[in-house]
């Protein structure tokens, strides 16, 4: 095993690291997106983004898109390359703000996060568009761990904490079944050349209504690349 540093919250990290990686001329077959705060108080990136949307998911839609290159290049028709992206189910109670998708008007922990969370599914769904209109042998998907007991919650109210303490072992999952369902997605033959999916328990799920919109995911495809500063080649796909 063998790592390499990078920070989700700087673009300069980021692109830092793809250098580092480009560099090693090794095949990705698999890249899974897991970085992620939760509820954190008001804050910014250094590049200036509320940290949700910044690091959640500005970070993997950079990631991603400056290793897809990579990920077109060691896929193959019976091994395609897999990209998981971890989300969650407070999707289903976000709300995209395109005209405020840094919280500026009105900050929300909850909000904002869930926020963050939508828009992986809606970045996967529109991923998988494209990667199908281009023939690539690369599939992307989005998963709900479901309620993990990490240090993802060390920003909740204390009295939430206490709960979390006392019911951990009944509700909530380890960290290791936490973990199923993206290596599920990584590695799994049943999910070989599927793409476009929201995986829960290891199982196809349906997403919230408007994850399927896809003037929506077109929409904030294209502000994204603004905000991160890449070209968006997604304009000649329909």
């Amino acid at each position: 095993v063998e790592f390499l540093y990078c920070d989700l919250a700087s673009m300069k990290s980021i692109r830092q690291f793809v250098q580092q990686f480009r560099a090693k001329n090794c095949p990705l077959h698999v890249l899974v997106n897991n970085a992620g705060v939760m509820l954190v108080p008001e804050r910014k990136t250094e590049d200036g983004f509320e940290e949700h949307f910044g690091l959640n998911y500005l970070g993997h839609f950079l990631l991603t898109n400056l290793l897809l290159d990579t990920l077109k290049q060691s896929g193959t028709h019976s091994h395609n390359a897999r990209i998981v992206t971890v989300s969650s189910a407070t999707h289903y109670v976000g709300k995209l703000h395109l005209n405020d998708l840094q919280s500026r008007c009105s900050y929300s922990p909850h909000g904002a996060y869930s926020q963050s969370k939508l828009a992986l599914v809606l970045f996967t769904y529109r991923l998988q568009h494209l990667l199908t209109a281009n023939g690539s042998h690369v599939t992307a998907n989005v998963v709900d761990p479901g309620v993990v007991n990490t240090e993802l919650y060390k920003h909740v109210f204390w009295v939430v904490k206490v709960a979390i303490w006392m019911t951990a072992w009944l509700f909530l999952k380890t960290p290791e079944e936490g973990a199923s369902t993206s290596i599920y997605a990584a590695v799994s033959p049943e999910m070989e050349g599927v793409g476009g999916c929201y995986l829960y328990n290891e199982e196809r799920t349906k997403s919230a209504d408007i994850a399927y919109d896809e003037e929506l995911q077109k929409r904030l495809w294209t502000e994204s690349c603004k905000l991160v500063g890449i070209s968006d080649e997604s304009s000649r796909v329909p």
